[in-house]
């Protein structure tokens, strides 16, 4: 579908330095009308001014909010917006099936000007005035400068139609910090897609347990859903999802510009079932103060890692040297298949190549569990080990709380994804906010560093109504757009499934977590072979949250987790 190209959608400060202005220009506009007629701000002004910060405020504009707000009479008014209609400054976009009822939108050349123009005001301000100092290079930031440099992502586009789907487009989320965000930004996506946005967000298990209950209904309740990686190929297997090239022209999603391991991560059977809205490894988060301090490098082995936790253990005085997934079950399930990863050992018996291990095959069903292994034992003593220099309450940790007492400047060390960076990015107060190092995974003897990939895609459920499927693809290729993604990342999201993402320099500066990403995936160390999307990866990783949990209560030794944990393994697979 063309599309206008619209105004951009920019971040909070930009978009904070904007109004400002804009409101600043409305306020001197009044302030001379009140010392005389004369002085009267012109009708075109006014009507950009309105369009502006209708943009910016999510806000519809309609002809009759424009005529009224340039203070001329109604014809006069009409003449000049039509004036601006037709010089490109502004666009329209049929509000009803009759296409009598026009929505209004600065259009992207009425935008840059107006950036220009903010940029020139400000910098004339301070310059007569005086200002607030700021970095040399940050003066071309504000007011949407960076957009215009350095091959920066281009604005969002509002669809030329919107879409036509009855009660708007629904979506089932995971109720994690970047899906939150893209529900904060609501009322901008309905304005790009032209219609509502119902959205619905789980934990993960009742986000799983949801879409297998609406795969069992005669027609879906949603037209997108967001799936866990390692559930791609069981969705696949049991038709829950729609194949995407059977519903679109994949090539629409730009893949080359996805993370390969991503976009690797969401086919099945040489096939994509979803496209990436979350690419969020698993790092090791640590404290590059606490490390200077105490004269440590960034550990790139596990014994290194050991020795750095053993460093900085003091409970004593309230700080652990590490933590990690260690809570019964999914879990500590997940922190197992990691682990065995850093010690160059899959889960399931995968064909080594060049960038670890091969997971093409995998939709073939030749493939068993490998955890009672030599690898595996050295896997299972290093968790033993890390025990030690773990908080009391490891045990019961899980996804958030392993990262809030890091944010909160109890532990030196954390494993955590991406996505929940900012717990302590965005806290001003947490000791860790700005001090934090990003590193794949540790490795143990011979193998090579590995940032196990984890996160959503986005898929439409097989089951939803032929005469929806048009606006779900649709609204897809929205919400998974580099734009859209730039616009999470604005707004709070520390998880990025696109190179160009992760190459603009605006949002370079949002974090250095994205470079740092960036770089692993370039050097191949971004991989999902750690938690092979099989169908009965699930129940895999529960059984090692389970045995793997026994051992590290004392209750069985390494050895007998590892055998029991592979007996339950090879009863699943032949049940299967």
């Amino acid at each position: 579908m063309d599309a206008h190209k619209d105004a951009q959608m920019v971040s909070p400060q930009v978009k904070n330095q904007m109004m400002r202005i804009a409101s600043f220009l409305e306020d001197f506009g009044d302030e001379l009308e009140d010392s005389t007629e004369l002085f009267a701000m012109g009708p075109h002004f006014r009507i950009a001014l309105h369009l502006v910060r209708g943009h910016l405020e999510g806000k519809i504009v309609t002809p009759t909010s424009l005529i009224s707000v340039s203070r001329v009479p109604y014809a006069t008014a009409n003449r000049r917006v039509k004036e601006m209609i037709d010089s490109g400054l502004i666009e329209q976009r049929p509000r009803t099936k009759t296409g009598k009822s026009f929505s209004l939108h600065p259009s992207e050349s009425l935008l840059e000007l107006w950036t220009q123009l903010s940029g020139r005001i400000r910098r004339m301000v301070e310059a007569e005035f005086g200002g607030r100092e700021r970095a040399p290079d940050a003066k071309d930031y504000y007011f949407g400068g960076s957009y215009m440099a350095a091959q920066s992502i281009p604005p969002m586009q509002v669809l030329a139609e919107p879409l036509k789907a009855s009660g708007g487009i629904r979506v089932l989320v995971h109720g994690d910090p970047t899906f939150m965000v893209m529900d904060n930004l609501k009322r901008q996506f309905e304005q790009v897609i032209g219609t509502q946005i119902h959205q619905r967000a789980f934990s993960i298990d009742r986000l799983r347990e949801e879409a297998i209950r609406n795969a069992e209904r005669k027609a879906s309740r949603y037209d997108i859903i967001a799936v866990d990686l390692p559930w791609v190929g069981e969705f696949a297997e049991r038709g829950i999802l729609m194949p995407l090239d059977e519903a679109m022209d994949v090539a629409r999603l730009d893949p080359a510009d996805f993370h390969t391991a991503g976009w690797k991560a969401a086919h099945w059977r040489d096939q994509p079932f979803g496209v990436p809205a979350q690419t969020t490894p698993e790092l090791l988060f640590y404290r590059r103060d606490l490390f200077a301090k105490a004269g440590l490098e960034p550990p790139a082995s596990t014994d290194e890692l050991l020795s750095a936790a053993r460093t900085l253990h003091d409970p004593q005085h309230g700080q652990y040297g590490i933590a990690w997934n260690a809570a019964r079950g999914t879990a500590l399930g997940h922190t197992v298949l990691m682990t065995m990863a850093d010690f160059g050992q899959p889960v399931l018996n995968l064909p080594e190549n060049a960038g670890g291990f091969d997971t093409g095959c995998l939709s073939q069903g030749d493939y068993r569990p490998t955890i009672n292994t030599e690898a595996g034992l050295r896997a299972a003593e290093f968790l033993m080990e890390l025990l030690q220099y773990s908080p009391p309450d490891i045990l019961s940790m899980s996804w958030y709380e392993r990262v809030r007492p890091y944010a909160a400047g109890r532990i030196a060390m954390a494993y955590g994804y991406t996505l929940l960076a900012p717990y302590f990015e965005l806290d001003v107060s947490s000791p860790a906010a700005g001090q934090t190092g990003y590193l794949p995974h540790p490795v143990g003897p011979g193998a090579s560093p590995v940032a196990p990939v984890g996160g959503y895609v986005m898929g439409i459920p097989a089951n939803l109504p032929p005469e929806r499927l048009d606006a779900a693809v649709e609204a897809l290729i929205v919400f998974t757009s580099a734009q859209a993604q730039k616009l999470y990342i604005q707004n709070g999201s520390r998880t990025n499934p696109r190179y160009s993402v992760g190459s603009d320099p605006e949002v370079r500066r949002v974090s250095p977590i994205f470079e740092a990403v960036d770089a692993m995936s370039w050097r191949d160390e971004l991989q999902f072979w750690p938690r092979p999307p099989v169908p009965e990866i699930g129940n895999i990783v529960q059984i090692c949250g389970e045995e793997f949990h026994d051992m590290l209560r004392g209750i069985v030794t390494p050895r007998e987790a590892l055998a029991a944990a592979q007996k339950r393994a090879d009863a699943l697979m032949n049940s299967t």
